[in-house]
């Protein structure tokens, strides 16, 4: 190596320990400036300070007592249903309990009946006063014949509901249990064969009902509410 390339050589060195020397100088200055400022931050926080609380007073807070008057059926909010005044009076209980979606001891053919009866012996009267042909002889019955159609329209959808919901042999769909727990037999009425014999008695009672109340009203002739 001639004496000019041992010099190069040498002056390369020197720069490259040189540049090491800024870089970790840098480093340094830059790591105290970090942690100063991060030892300074901590110096300025200040220490939590726990208050006793010892000596204040108790306060508690107590929620005015009001009386209620719909309250959740049985004191559970997740039943779906309340208490007021009216659906928990023992007058309302006794009726609803008597209306024959309710007497589930009485058979559905009997209940059909009975709620056919009274939907038909009803419908005269709307019929022949609203009817096309209420200002003429015949408006008895033309009432009589409209009441008897809707009693089968209401047959018809009795039957399609009963099939569109019932399954034939399926058990009951009521509930066996009563709100408080107790059991009870389920409804024999929320049966495919319960429901058919319903709609059955229904066809039957609301056909009796409309020729009853054309047999009292036009060929008795005695009162009625809508003659």
């Amino acid at each position: 190596m001639t004496r000019a390339g041992g010099l190069i050589a040498m002056e390369r060195a020197h720069r490259m320990v040189m540049s090491k020397a800024q870089t970790s100088s840098s480093s340094s200055v830059a790591n105290r400036a970090f942690f100063g400022n991060v030892s300074g931050f901590r110096a300025a926080s200040r220490p939590l300070v726990r208050v006793s609380t010892s000596n204040a007073p108790a306060v508690s807070v107590r929620a005015a007592e009001k009386y209620q008057v719909i309250e959740p059926l049985n004191g559970d909010p997740f039943v779906a249903g309340f208490e007021t005044p009216v659906t928990s009076s023992p007058l309302i209980a006794w009726y609803l309990s008597n209306l024959p979606a309710y007497r589930t001891a009485v058979s559905p053919l009997l209940r059909g009946v009975e709620v056919g009866l009274a939907h038909g012996y009803l419908l005269v009267g709307p019929f022949v006063v609203t009817g096309p042909l209420r200002n003429t002889e015949l408006r008895a019955e033309a009432g009589a014949l409209g009441a008897a159609g809707l009693v089968v329209i209401l047959t018809l959808t009795l039957t399609i509901y009963g099939i569109a919901t019932f399954k034939e042999g399926a058990p009951s769909l009521a509930p066996g249990l009563t709100l408080t727990g107790r059991k009870k037999e389920a409804d024999k009425l929320q049966t495919a064969e319960g429901w058919a014999a319903f709609a059955g008695g229904f066809f039957f009672g609301g056909l009796s009902g409309v020729y009853w109340a054309y047999l009292l009203a036009y060929v008795l002739n005695l009162p009625y509410p809508v003659k």
